[in-house]
């Protein structure tokens, strides 16, 4: 939902008419208990440096504070738990990331732990907890009752709160496990530093404080280790999967999807580098690939622009960080933003820009984890290009850059099960040659004959356009191969091509005269139709069908003629 002035008034409103007044009210009615001093500012050093350290799990910061918190108000009762639960909202509200202003975040989050910090400490009270109890059994006991309520609430709240402004998350999902998890480990050292200090007194925060620093500590250490390790598994199986792909278009689609997700990124753009200018090559946003019409730009302009001419790549949290530079496309409502280079031997191809809606969504080392990925990708993109390269020339004649006859078997062959398998209603064969072309050859020499079948090709594939597949079937013949095309629209093809060819005048090189001069000579076709599943249902028939058309149904009935099989 979208932070407008009416958010801000009911949540400040929210919190003017319950948090001071309430605080007040706990005040006068449950005071607080215990001595003041030395120890009640330990505490609070303590709860504020364990909020400075939360775990990450899952993506999702989770703070340990409350091992100190319940220790403060078995200690002191109520009101003070909430001071501190306020002081530590304070450092979470700079520590956490999120796209709310602190406007919006201030009185919403001192609004939710007034809420909580007062339901789970008369819950408390109501069970018959009481507060400075030196009685291990009841401590446990009313304490679980206190952090039962308090999670329970906690999440209650987050997921009304989500459905009025329209996010609707799930109130069960991993997050809230973990949430439940960790606070309920936490929950021992809460007891234990309670009682501790019952009995020794200020010591006890040190002997139990310090440790329990070190620890999180460690483990923020370890998680973190974790999570690089699994961004570098992640990257060599992305790797993998791109070469494992064999065309251009697989390659880039398959990097852009890998790396969106990966990084939790809603917007993700791939621009090529070439002759000065930055061209985008794909527009990926959330969750789906964009038709595009963003013309480039120069190679020195906007963010990416800033990596090619820096040589750095480069990661910004907030809008307000990168909004002065931008001046290429970068859509609304993009907060953090992460760009590098795409580079192969030293040799710039391109950059790489990745976007989120989220505020602080990328840290430092996934920049080096992208660095990486971006790596593959000029490998895998320069391996599928000398694939397409080298495929083409085993699917093509070298002379008329048209399909050869090993293409053409294969592409027949998969049409006609479609055919047989009802996918396809009609297949359609033409199979042309011309007429009297060995005389030609004799009269002009072969290289004359060759410039024919290329400009033949070149009208041939013009006729057909985007409607069926061209090839060269061998010699001086010629194949159309047409889905969904039935006999007669076939045969209207047919004739129209036979009728162009004979109306045209094909410009030759002579080299068999004593001086090399450029001539118009005029050709013929000699065409034939078969078609599926009529009068065949298997692809090699269909091929001598429309040949058997071609010999006997127009070759012996006078050439220039267009057949049609007949069984």
């Amino acid at each position: 939902m979208e932070v407008t002035v009416k958010r801000k008034v009911i949540l400040w409103s929210l919190w003017l008419l319950i948090v001071p007044p309430g605080l007040l009210l706990i005040y006068r009615y449950f005071p607080p208990s215990g001595p003041f001093g030395t120890e009640l500012i330990a505490f609070s050093v303590l709860a504020v440096l364990t909020a400075f350290m939360p775990l990450t799990i899952n993506g999702t910061p989770l703070y340990l504070v409350q091992w100190v918190t319940i220790a403060v108000f078995l200690k002191y009762g109520i009101f003070v738990e909430i001071l501190l639960s306020q002081l530590t909202m304070i450092v979470l509200l700079f520590r956490s990331r999120s796209n709310d202003p602190r406007s919006i975040r201030f009185p919403f989050n001192s609004f939710m732990f007034f809420i909580l910090s007062a339901v789970a400490g008369f819950t408390y009270l109501l069970a018959g907890g009481n507060i400075g109890s030196f009685d291990l059994l009841h401590v446990i006991y009313f304490s679980l009752i206190y952090q039962l309520v308090y999670i329970v609430a906690n999440h209650i709240f987050l997921y009304v709160y989500s459905m009025l402004i329209g996010e609707y998350k799930r109130f069960l999902s991993i997050d809230t496990i973990w949430d439940f998890v960790i606070t309920f480990l936490v929950f021992p050292y809460a007891i234990t530093l309670y009682i501790t200090n019952a009995f020794i007194g200020l010591p006890a925060l040190l002997l139990l404080g310090i440790p329990f620093l070190m620890m999180t500590a460690l483990l923020r250490m370890y998680n973190n280790s974790e999570r690089i390790n699994n961004d570098l598994k992640k990257t060599g199986a992305i790797g993998h999967q791109l070469a494992a792909r064999l065309s251009v278009d697989e390659v880039l689609d398959q990097f852009v999807l890998k790396v969106a997700h990966m990084f939790r990124a809603e917007f993700a753009y791939i621009l090529d580098y070439r002759n000065g200018k930055l061209q985008m090559l794909r527009m990926f946003e959330n969750g789906e690939f964009q038709s595009f019409k963003v013309p480039p730009v120069r190679y020195n302009k906007g963010i990416a622009g800033l990596v090619l001419v820096t040589d750095t790549p480069v990661i910004y949290h907030k809008k307000k960080q990168w909004n002065h530079i931008i001046a290429d496309y970068v859509p609304e409502g993009a907060e953090s933003l992460m760009a590098t280079l795409i580079s192969r031997n030293n040799y710039t191809e391109g950059v790489l820009v990745l976007a989120s809606k989220k505020k602080h969504a990328f840290v430092s080392h996934q920049l080096k984890i992208l660095d990486i990925l971006s790596t593959h990708l000029a490998v895998a993109h320069e391996k599928a290009e000398y694939v397409e390269t080298a495929i083409a020339k085993s699917e093509r004649c070298g002379l008329t850059k048209l399909y050869n006859y090993r293409y053409l078997e294969e592409k027949l062959t998969d049409c006609m099960q479609q055919v047989n398998a009802g996918e396809l209603e009609h297949l359609s064969l033409v199979m042309m040659d011309i007429d009297h072309f060995k005389a030609i050859n004799d009269e002009y020499g072969h290289q004359s004959g060759n410039d024919i079948l290329v400009q033949l090709a070149g009208i041939i594939k013009e006729e057909v356009g985007s409607e069926g597949t061209v090839a060269r079937y061998g010699g001086e013949e010629f194949v159309v191969l047409f889905t969904d095309y039935g006999k007669d629209l076939t045969l209207l093809f047919a004739e129209k091509l036979r009728q162009r060819i004979e109306d045209t005048e094909f410009e030759i090189q002579s080299d068999l005269g004593e001086e090399r001069e450029t001539l118009k000579v005029k050709i013929t076709l000699s065409i034939g139709v078969s078609t599926a599943p009529e009068d065949s249902d298997e692809a090699m028939s269909l091929i001598r069908n429309a040949d058997r058309a071609l010999y006997i149904g127009a070759k012996q009935a006078g050439r220039n003629k267009v057949a049609a099989y007949a069984k």
